[in-house]
Parts: C-alpha cells; structure tokens; sequence
C-alpha cells in the first residue's frame, strides 16, 4: 500500500488523487485519439474532459451519499466517498449537454467515450490498490493480499479486486478498439457494448468483494450492473440497425443518415 506518494513541509501528494488525474488524462488522449478516427473534431475534446471531471465527481459524491446519507454533510466536500456507478452517469449526462449544446454527433461521441472510460477506469482502479480499499473477500490463492491500513483494513489475505478490474478493463478496451469496433457500421452502438461488457465485469467482481447483498443475494452495484446489460444490449440492437452510418476510414464529417443512405 502506498496511500501517501510525497511529503513536502504541510503538503502530502495523496496516491488516489495522483490516479484519478492520471485516468482522466488518460481517458482524454484516448478519446482525442478516437476523436480523430471518427471525424469528430479533436479540440472538442478539452470542453469535454472538464465536463466528465465535473460531472463524474459530482455523481460520484451524490451516490456515496445516497449510499451513506448518515455522513451528510461532513462528507460533502472530503475527497473520499467517491462511486463508481455514480461517477460513470454523472460524466454521462455532463458529456450528453456539452454535446448538445456545441451540436457535435453525440452517437460519435458517447462511442469515443466508451473506449476512453475503458482505459481511464482500468488506471484509477490502481488509485484504489494503493489507498487499499475497494479490495476483496479472503482469499487463500497465492496472489491474495493483505491491506492492514486499507479501507477498511484487512491482515489477512484477499482478492486485490482493484488489480481484477484494471486487468478486466483493458481487456475491455482492447475488445472495443480492435475486435468489436472495426465490425460495428452505424455509430452509437459501441457505447452500448461497453455497458454490457462493464456490466459483465462488475457483476461478476461483486460476488467477491465485501459489498452487502440485498434483493434476490445480489448488491445495490450488481442490479445496476444488470440494467447496464439490459440497456445495453437494447441499444446496441437499435443503434446498430437504425442508427447513423460511421463515416469512412479518413472522411471528413458524419456519413448520410441511415434513412438516407437506403432510400
């Protein structure tokens, strides 16, 4: 564990906030890279990180506290008590206005997005394995850790669930980039399939991680993680039957609406 990078006088670089930075940095420079293939327009991007950080704070925060209204209001502004789920739809509805409002192809986007937050979880999911919280159930595997000052701390041996879902998100993200995404031909859709196979990789974590069950065994991040699938599955079907052509390989601007390009 390496909660606490640096000390330098009063100040302590904290190793969670160093990786939440770096996994919005990240997510950014993959999404300016996508930006790019896609024909939309790379500076737009910039506009858009400060959104996703707004918004994905802000959501985060508001679903730790729904989770635990018990710590309102001396959590409010801490820099812990931060969800996941929370944060995803937060940065979600961020992008989805600053996209209508600048008129860019938000199919286009929501796409771009679904790689870039694919890799930008993977990173901040390190920023949890230094601080030692998020991890797992015990476990007597050889790879099992202890967190003694981890949160909540653990002497002994448990699933590193942090590392489980850094590995699960770069598979992910190599899925999208270069097996499922070359074959999808209308835009949206990837967007989609990233929520069902996010949704995959979180309800299969959770049976090993220290959440508690409720309704039918399953925790409050697992029923999400299913209506992610469901959503998922629902619009990627849509999406790719109805939805707009992608433009091709280097052309500039949308492709003709779907209707338009049949007729």
């Amino acid at each position: 564990m390496y909660p606490e990078l640096l000390h330098i006088g009063g100040f302590t670089l904290n190793s969670f906030g160093v990786m939440m930075a770096l996994a919005f940095i990240s997510a950014g420079l993959v999404a300016h890279w996508q930006f790019k293939k896609r024909g939309v327009k790379p500076d737009f991007i910039y506009g858009l990180l400060i959104a996703c950080v707004v918004g994905g704070l802000l959501g985060a925060k508001i679903h730790y506290l729904i989770l635990h209204p018990e710590q309102w209001p001396e959590n409010l502004l801490s820099g812990e008590g931060l969800v996941w789920f929370g944060g995803l739809f937060g940065a979600i509805l961020a992008v989805v206005v600053v996209t209508l409002l600048s008129k860019e192809r938000l199919a286009a986007v929501m796409d771009c997005g679904a790689v870039a937050v694919a890799v930008g979880y993977g990173v901040g999911r390190i920023g949890c394995f230094l601080r030692g919280c998020d991890h797992g159930l015990p476990t007597d595997l050889p790879w099992g850790l202890t967190f003694p000052h981890g949160i909540p701390p653990t002497p002994e041996p448990v699933h590193p669930t942090q590392l489980y879902e850094t590995a699960a998100s770069l598979v992910i993200f190599a899925l999208l980039v270069w097996l499922i995404g070359p074959r999808l031909k209308r835009e949206g859709s990837l967007f989609f399939i990233y929520a069902v196979l996010a949704g995959i990789e979180r309800l299969l974590i959770e049976f090993i991680r220290t959440n508690d069950p409720g309704v039918l065994g399953l925790t409050q991040q697992q029923w999400i993680a299913v209506g992610m699938m469901i959503v998922g599955v629902i619009g990627a079907w849509w999406f790719e039957t109805r939805g707009r052509l992608r433009p091709a390989p280097g052309a500039e601007g949308p492709a003709e609406p779907a209707e338009a390009a049949s007729g």
